[in-house]
């Protein structure tokens, strides 16, 4: 089988013509949106073309400590994305999404490469980061779907909330079935794409091996373990998200802190 074909600059400059779907609905629609979609479609040719340079100078150039340096960096931007996302008004989310994150996508990662895919040495770049890019983009997305839903659904819950208090209930359980509602609809874009994954559409990792001219079963089988890893580090992330979080919505005392005393 032939290799991947190069897209030449041109054609790649040429390619961006097809935001202007997006950019043609929202001025039509009158969304208001024209500049986020031109600032996001800059951005995504300046991240991806920088990292595909820097991933050069990693495989080159390659060892344990500037991988993980780059790892760290991955982390510290889908951190600060996930919180970004977080459309309620919640203080301190920082360090509990980073650490969510680090202890999920990172960890997962690394346990798909060295227990599954074994590459030598451990910390091989070509393998280590595109899995961990993977993981974290997923993690990120659901730790920021999570959050939302967690204090949106302790937010309806007020009075609720307010009741199981003084009835002599923890924050932990006043708050569980909001954390329940979080979880849930966290994994639930997870679960999806597994269950389109070879009907509906080839996912990502499986359509760039076939382009790269990979045998399709070979493929096939390092998708199946990518969406398996995606489904354990998106857990795991919102998991530790929603218990690490739900604090933030009570006083030192245990008492639920409704929107006019929230400091």
């Amino acid at each position: 089988m032939s290799g991947v074909i190069d897209i030449g600059f041109v054609e790649l400059f040429a390619a961006s013509a097809l935001m202007l779907v997006a950019g043609i609905v929202s001025w039509r629609l009158s969304l208001g949106q024209e500049k986020n979609i031109a600032i996001s479609t800059v951005r995504a040719f300046v991240q991806l073309l920088a990292m595909g340079f820097i991933l050069i100078y990693l495989f080159q150039y390659q060892s344990w400590w500037l991988v993980l340096i780059v790892l760290l960096i991955m982390t510290l931007c889908a951190t600060q994305i996930a919180v970004s996302r977080v459309k309620q008004s919640v203080k301190g989310l920082w360090l509990p999404t980073f650490a969510s994150l680090l202890l999920s996508a990172i960890t997962i990662a690394f346990i798909v490469v060295e227990g599954v895919i074994q590459p030598d040495p451990w910390y091989s770049a070509r393998q280590l980061i595109p899995i961990a890019g993977m993981a974290l983009g997923n993690a990120m997305s659901a730790t920021a779907v999570a959050t939302d839903r967690l204090f949106a659904d302790m937010d309806s819950r007020s009075n609720e909330m307010f009741t199981l208090i003084a009835l002599g209930a923890t924050p932990r359980e006043a708050a569980y079935p909001s954390i329940k509602a979080a979880v849930g609809a966290g994994i639930l874009p997870t679960l999806a794409t597994m269950c389109a994954a070879g009907i509906v559409q080839i996912p990502g990792m499986m359509s760039g091996q076939i382009l790269a001219g990979a045998n399709p079963v070979i493929a096939a089988k390092y998708q199946i373990v990518v969406l398996l890893m995606m489904s354990a580090a998106t857990t795991i992330a919102i998991v530790v998200i929603c218990f690490l979080t739900f604090r933030k919505r009570f006083s030192k005392e245990g008492y639920y802190l409704d929107v006019g005393i929230r400091s």
